[in-house]
């Protein structure tokens, strides 16, 4: 009997195929969601729109994990789930999905790359989970003085405050929960969490929009609309979620976090090549702090 010898190179390569893949569904795929946000609230209300993405992603996701056997989370998980989901999705995705509205595409993704800067000062400031370094502050000086040279108004020109402030103030949201997790009870499976913290989160964004009269009368979407929101919960929930966490069982968590420097630039490229968003320099210099920033924090974490 002979034995076949597979080829390391075949080997190697057959890994890398999905890996490969996998990195691009959140480096440009993740990155591109931040021009179907914008698309479809132009087009469509902004709470209804976030609410349906993650309401729908979510409840495809935790069927699929259930239907793979996955157990069904605990009372006293789904109290955690609750606060995660209104954290994470709710008021971010609800700060954001209306920022868009009146910030531009790739600008609103510079100010998201923040998270890891917001999170890093909730760890170490708020809850202590990590001891003080001067270099880890330095970093979050320079990112945060990237995002203020980028709403700095020259000559009365810019981008509107109040929304990049909301926007900010939803990504603290999500650092806060991003932060929670690590000491709240949760499922085991992080399919599972992560759904049902998209179905919680979307549901009360539904009723967010229900309640705010976005839905009276109920909207009529145009088609441009559908097809962001379509693109969003295949695209940018399910199949990016889904590479994410396939990736983290095969790689280091900080080769996988170095989306959120990646995106920016997928970001601010497709604004300005698809949608005619200016760019200014002082933008560019503004995101390049913002992101150089980022990359030194995940590089000392």
């Amino acid at each position: 009997m002979t034995v076949t010898q597979v080829s390391p190179s075949v080997s190697r390569r057959r890994i890398e195929i999905p890996v490969i893949l996998a990195f691009f569904a959140i480096y440009v795929i993740w990155g591109s969601t931040f021009l179907a946000i914008r698309t479809a609230v132009l087009l469509a209300p902004p709470w209804f729109s976030a609410g349906t993405r993650f309401f729908t992603a979510g409840v495809i996701l935790y069927v699929f994990a259930r239907l793979r056997g996955a157990p069904r989370p605990s009372m006293r998980e789904w109290r955690s789930l609750a606060v995660i989901g209104f954290l994470m999705f709710s008021v971010t995705y609800g700060a954001l999905f209306w920022g868009e509205q009146y910030v531009p595409s790739g600008v609103t993704s510079v100010l998201e790359s923040s998270l890891p800067l917001l999170t890093v000062l909730f760890e170490v400031f708020v809850f202590r989970q990590q001891r003080f370094r001067w270099r880890i502050l330095f970093a979050v000086t320079v990112g945060f003085a990237g995002v203020a040279l980028m709403l700095l108004r020259n000559g009365g020109t810019g981008f509107p405050i109040l929304p990049c402030f909301i926007i900010l103030g939803g990504s603290a949201a999500w650092s806060l929960g991003s932060v929670l997790t690590k000491s709240l009870p949760l499922p085991s499976s992080r399919t599972v969490a992560a759904a049902a913290e998209m179905m919680v989160g979307g549901s009360l964004l539904l009723i967010l929009s229900a309640v705010t009269g976005e839905l009276h009368p109920f909207p009529a979407l145009p088609a441009k609309a559908i097809f962001s929101l379509l693109y969003l919960i295949t695209a940018g929930s399910l199949l990016g979620f889904t590479a994410f966490v396939w990736l983290l069982g095969r790689m280091p968590a900080s080769k996988v976090a170095s989306h959120a420097y990646v995106n920016p630039i997928v970001a601010l490229a497709l604004g300005h090549f698809l949608a005619s968003e200016q760019i200014t320099l002082r933008t560019l210099l503004g995101a390049a702090l913002v992101i150089g920033s980022v990359f030194l924090t995940m590089r000392e974490e």
